[in-house]
């Protein structure tokens, strides 16, 4: 595509994002800057429709964006805004408290304070969080309570039954040496370790932390919620989906499910920086007319969840991408910062 047809095209889907209508050869002459005669820009027009990035509403004499050519214009044209730093600040103090699920729940709130759309947060994956600490308190004589503290700040409660009855002295033991040897580690990492150290040495300790283990394991997926949304009330005051109720209503099923969601969100967590979903591209979003902008998230280093807007895909992708961004690096500060 030549730089006339880019300029063309570019103008095309911000005037389309701007008011919803298709763009007419009229609007492009006055509005792309270049000199062209209208014959000119017509048959540039029919080039880029041959092409897939434009289509030609049967209503209208003007023309509309592909998904094509959304995601060329995301790719290549896109100039993204900067947010001031009045707005950081003022976001960065949404997200000031000490309790980790409040941030989460906050971080789905401000994003869809700030764009009007349906801010998503899938909760951190507990299974790659870092363990700070683990203490062993005795019950009663094969019940113990486990507590497993991670460096996000999570702390998790988990009685554990044992197969024999353990000494005050062999819990501190145990604890101890779990400390030593695994602090600073996944769940993942600890696991492989401890797994190769039973093989090695089949001691009643061992045995101890195994369980301590699979039940700290067992807890944080079980506790896990999957994914936060807030706002999915400000899309039924988006044009393009109020005027098409079963579009709305598929969208509003997909909220209720999750299942694509999850999924969506746990594969854009694999990448790095803001990732786009444009329409049905992504094979989670079955409708045409939705947009997913989504970034991972940190904690002490290290990517434990994703969050995104979904909305239209008219949407203003340079003012959403950089809240999106932004969201994703202070959540990452909050949660790394926690003791």
């Amino acid at each position: 595509m030549d730089k006339r047809a880019q300029i063309l095209l570019k103008t095309l889907v911000e005037h389309y994002i701007s008011d919803g209508q298709p763009v007419g050869s009229r609007t492009l002459s006055k509005s792309s800057g270049l000199d062209l005669s209208p014959a000119s820009i017509r048959n540039i027009m029919s080039d880029l429709e041959e092409m897939g990035f434009i289509a030609s509403p049967h209503t209208s004499a003007g023309r509309i964006p592909t998904q094509r050519g959304y995601r060329f214009f995301v790719d290549s044209l896109l100039t993204v805004r900067s947010m001031h730093d009045e707005e950081i600040m003022r976001m960065r103090r949404e997200l000031n408290t000490p309790d980790p699920q409040e941030l989460i729940s906050n971080a789905a709130d401000m994003l869809s304070e700030l764009t009007q759309f349906a801010g998503l947060v899938i909760a951190p994956n507990r299974k790659s969080l870092i363990f700070k600490h683990l203490e062993f308190l005795p019950l009663s004589e094969k019940r113990i309570l486990v507590i497993v503290v991670t460096e996000d700040g999570n702390v998790q409660n988990r009685i554990i039954l044992t197969e024999k009855p353990y000494s005050p002295s062999e819990l501190v033991q145990a604890g101890n040496f779990f400390n030593q040897h695994y602090a600073g580690q996944s769940i993942e990492q600890v696991r492989v370790q401890l797994r190769e150290e039973l093989k090695q040495m089949q001691t009643d300790l061992n045995r101890l932390m195994s369980a301590a283990l699979e039940a700290s394991d067992k807890a944080v997926l079980n506790e896990r919620e999957q994914v936060v949304i807030s706002g999915e009330h400000h899309l039924l005051q988006v044009n393009d989906f109020s005027s098409n109720v079963a579009s709305l209503r598929k969208l509003f099923e997909i909220f209720e499910r999750r299942t694509s969601l999850m999924q969506l969100l746990d594969n854009s967590q694999q990448a790095q920086g803001v990732q786009i979903f444009i329409g049905g591209e992504s094979g989670y979003l079955p409708l045409d007319e939705c947009s997913m902008v989504t970034a991972p998230y940190e904690a002490n280093g290290q990517v434990v969840g994703t969050l995104g807007v979904i909305g239209p895909t008219r949407m203003a992708y340079e003012r959403i991408i950089p809240i999106v961004d932004i969201t994703a690096r202070l959540l990452s500060n909050a949660l790394s910062s926690k003791d």
